[in-house]
């Protein structure tokens, strides 16, 4: 089990350290549920009043605290607490699921596949032709990655995941379980004799580097050429982005939230939990939508939308401020 004195952990942050403790610290743990020999985080002040009843004997916190450890209990003084918790966290990580050869002699490889130096294949996979691996990329057992497709350096897919064809993916990303990369968008249209007809999927997909993508998410690929994201996207779980949708860099999709068919992301948009934007709709540079809002038309670089359908968040807190007021005067 690892464990850290206070001055070591200190070494890592570069904060000042308020009070003193002598034990070792052997892991992280949220104020609630930590014991005396674990490293907690304050990165909000609704959360110091927790600190009393906390069993934490460290935690790290941000510069503009307003209570003391007390005795036998120590802070780390950092600048921001929540980036702090993120070098704590990987100090302690355990190391990743061990391969003991590196490529795995059940997998399935096309000779044709090209692959770097220290590309590790687990068992069940499937690699097609004219793929290529760059170098320290981590497959793990059964995935599945389809012909001419490109995979670049030091990036990790995790199990269940599919690349189908010509899909093109950058370096240092990460792949979580059961993704779907590149499956066919969802194109029919109505014919009267043979009910809906299928419009063939001739695109792919193209994810620049250092992207996330969540476990079970699905990517569709391009009607005519390609579906895009841009470097240092982070998307989350029971993510959809419809075909040919373009995601400028560093945009944030949580949980559940879904993009119709050609919409177009500026940079550094966040979308919600569960919010769904209709298709063919561009949201601007650095704008928000809420949790749980539909957008149904363009929105400029920004600004706040909540609601469905979604306005500006001022408008939208004016309207339920209002309704709840209509609601109360019926009551009475």
């Amino acid at each position: 089990m690892k464990s850290y004195s206070l001055e070591e952990i200190n070494d890592i942050l570069k904060g000042s350290i308020v009070g003193s403790v002598l034990q070792k610290i052997t892991a992280p743990e949220q104020l609630e549920v930590a014991n005396e020999s674990e490293i907690s985080f304050i990165g909000n002040k609704k959360y110091e009043k927790s600190w009393a009843t906390s069993k934490a004997s460290v935690a790290v916190v941000n510069e503009d605290i307003s209570i003391h450890p007390g005795e036998n209990r120590a802070f780390i003084k950092v600048k921001n607490a929540d980036l702090a918790m993120s070098q704590i966290l990987a100090l302690f990580a355990p190391p990743a699921p061990i391969f003991n050869t590196d490529i795995h002699p059940t997998a399935v490889i096309d000779k044709t596949v090209e692959m770097g130096n220290g590309v590790r294949v687990g068992a069940g996979c499937y690699i097609g032709p004219k793929v290529v691996l760059g170098e320290n990329t981590t497959i793990y057992p059964n995935v599945t990655i389809l012909d001419e497709s490109t995979i670049g350096k030091n990036t990790v897919i995790w199990s269940g995941t599919v690349i189908r064809e010509r899909c093109h993916i950058g370096n240092d990303c990460i792949i979580h379980p059961n993704a779907t990369i590149g499956a066919d968008g969802f194109g029919f249209r109505p014919c009267a004799e043979r009910g809906l007809v299928k419009i063939p999927q001739i695109g792919n997909v193209i994810i620049g580097n250092s992207v996330e993508i969540g476990a079970n998410s699905c990517i569709d690929r391009g009607k005519f050429s390609s579906t895009v994201l841009g470097d240092g996207c982070k998307i989350d779980n029971l993510v959809q982005i419809g075909h040919n949708s373009k995601l400028g860099r560093f945009c944030i999709m949580a949980g559940n939230s879904g993009l119709a068919g050609s919409v177009t992301l500026g940079n550094g948009v966040i979308i919600g939990g569960s919010a769904s934007i209709k298709d063919h709709t561009t949201i601007g540079d650095g704008a928000i939508v809420g949790a749980g809002s539909g957008v149904t038309g363009d929105i400029p670089a920004g600004k706040t939308m909540l609601g469905y359908p979604a306005v500006e968040a001022r408008d939208a807190l004016k309207q339920w401020a209002i309704l709840k007021r209509l609601v109360n005067d019926s009551k009475k």
